[in-house]
């Protein structure tokens, strides 16, 4: 297999978190990373997109690609690179949020606005293809939706109000609120309702839309003759919050794609992450969701603007196993998540058994596939990409165990088993058992790929459930991002637990028996016992691993002199 001169060459271990996760600006992290404990610990740092101008989804609701000042400055990107570490940002293809200046712009000046292409008009999209409603949105034939896959009930619609007070739908396949503001006694004078029934009528339809009512559902009672005129006010002051997907058939779009890519390079970015690429390109009839080819002809596009600033580029995507998608992307020449490993692990560590995790270990080396790995995430750990690597049995009893450890699951569509993650902390779902937490950590930094470390698992985090019920949005992914502050950390650096991983980073960060060029080879004596051993020139590394007593021991060699040794005690 050919990589591309620009594919990821350093396989070095990478941090992951939000600007905010530790301590509470990108300046605090860079301070923490100064310290002596965190010497040669990280080679890279990918940070969330919170760290741009952001209003939903914790950073992936991007309203520009400018610098949160709240969070962030470039004199830290400066000093992350001077300690060494290169960055991964992220780059949003799919969507801009509602806030954002094109989509503002057409709300402002609706058809006369330049912008107005720059989104998905639902109606030019899907026109001869469907029929008009009497909502004013067009019903695509069913057999041309047959394949898509929509991530939320009904169409991925938000009806927009123009200047002349014409609802039009624009694509909006992620998230979207519409937010009705209060009136007041004056607002309802101002259709010709006089002051006591304007009192009466303006606590009526308050307290309806706190409940969440639509407008145009609200009972007048007896005022009825009023229901026109009041609901036409409320249209006309209708807010919006939410991702709008992007016409990537517009040529406002690619100069946007690029003026983005060249904003990133000049932050000091490395490598940058794809995010919902799969859903950007779209077609009348085919899928919305990683159609193919034209999912592929994207990815081509935006690897040839991002050529000009050096960067190196991230698809991120979630499929299952038996999809192969990981392996597609590799064949075209790009590093991958291995959203595997994290359930892999879970399995092995749970059953007492490797030999699916061998068995993975061992494709990405014959296939020469190049993988970013992980343990958790922001995001939550993926066991429905297992399907066709385990046992459809064993995916469900590791869902169930991590649920009974206080995780949770999103039901999509009310269905259970469709949505690809369980959100958790990475040690809660390990039963917050030290030993587990430090061997899974061993098991990730051997396996084939660059390891990419979430704060909250290198800290020993737990469920945060007081973060679940006070999120207004995303509750369930809460429960895996809580932040530290520095007194908090200072404490959990004394924790056993948190200094044998800062070892265990320190050590696979450094040797020289790691690496993309590197032979890996697999020994087992029994189900339960295996060592990975790595070697490089006259360089090797090897972890012994008991899947039983969750003993392991690290050894690494430089010419047959043994220079570090690594255990659990």
């Amino acid at each position: 297999m050919q990589h591309q001169e620009s594919t990821i060459q350093d396989n070095g271990t990478m941090l992951n978190a939000y600007p905010d996760s530790m301590g509470g600006t990108l300046a605090d992290i860079v301070h923490i990373l100064e310290r002596p404990e965190f010497q040669d610990v990280f080679r890279s740092f990918y940070v969330l997109p919170s760290i741009f101008h952001t209003d939903l989804d914790r950073g992936f609701s991007v309203i520009d690609y400018g610098i949160n000042k709240e969070l962030a400055d470039k004199s830290s990107l400066e000093d992350l690179s001077k300690l060494g570490i290169n960055l991964k940002l992220d780059f949003i293809l799919n969507h801009l949020s509602v806030l954002s200046p094109q989509f503002q712009d057409i709300l402002k000046n609706g058809e006369k606005s330049p912008c107005k292409e720059f989104f998905i008009p639902w109606n030019l999209f899907w026109k001869d293809h469907g029929e008009m409603t009497a909502d004013g949105y067009i019903q695509p034939d069913a057999e041309l939706i047959k394949d898509m896959f929509f991530r939320k009930p009904g169409l991925p619609i938000l009806m927009v109000r123009m200047p002349g007070g014409k609802d039009v739908p624009y694509w909006n396949t992620f998230y979207q609120e519409i937010v009705y503001p209060k009136l007041t006694v004056q607002d309802f004078m101002t259709v010709g309702v006089q002051y006591a029934q304007a009192q009466e009528m303006c606590k009526i339809v308050n307290s309806t839309l706190t409940n969440g009512q639509n407008p145009k559902d609200i009972e007048f009672g007896r005022y009825s003759q009023y229901k026109t005129p009041v609901v036409e006010v409320l249209e006309a002051r209708r807010q919006y919050l939410g991702q709008m997907d992007l016409n990537i058939k517009s040529p406002l779009v690619w100069g946007f794609y690029d003026e983005t890519l060249s904003k990133l390079a000049e932050y000091g970015a490395d490598i940058v992450r794809l995010d919902a690429f799969a859903y950007a390109p779209k077609e009348p009839g085919s899928k919305n969701f990683l159609n193919d080819p034209d999912t592929w002809e994207l990815l081509v596009k935006v690897r040839n603007l991002a050529d000009r600033y050096h960067l190196k580029l991230l698809p991120e995507i979630h499929a299952t196993y038996a999809e192969k998608t990981y392996e597609h992307i590799a064949q075209k020449g790009y590093m991958t998540y291995d959203f595997f490993l994290p359930g892999l692990i879970l399995d092995a560590l749970e059953s007492h058994q490797g030999a699916y995790l061998i068995q993975w270990a061992e494709e990405l080396q014959e296939k020469n596939i190049r993988v970013v790995n992980m343990l958790g995430c922001h995001d939550g750990i993926p066991l429905l990409d297992l399907k066709g690597l385990l046992p459809d049995e064993r995916i469900e009893s590791l869902i169930n165990t991590v649920v009974n450890r206080g995780g949770a699951v999103k039901n999509l569509h009310g269905q259970k088993n469709m949505y690809y993650q369980v959100n958790a902390t990475y040690y809660s779902a390990l039963g917050e058992d030290d030993r587990k937490m430090l061997l899974a950590r061993a098991l990730q930094l051997f396996m084939p790929g660059k390891p990419q470390i979430w704060y909250l698992d290198l800290f020993a985090g737990k469920n945060d459930y007081d973060a679940v019920k006070n999120a207004s949005s995303a509750a369930h992914k809460e429960i895996n991002r809580t932040n530290l502050s520095l007194d908090e950390i200072d404490k959990r650096l004394q924790l056993p637990v948190v200094q044998k991983q800062l070892e265990m980073l320190r050590l696979r960060n450094t040797c020289p028996a790691f690496g993309f060029g590197s032979q890996m080879e697999i020994r087992s004596s029994s189900p339960e016992r295996f060592k990975f051993i790595w070697r490089n020139d006259n360089h090797s590394a090897t972890l012994t691993a008991n899947l039983r007593t969750y003993e392991h021991r690290i050894l690494t060699e430089a010419g047959g002199e043994i220079r570090s040794i690594l255990r659990s005690e």
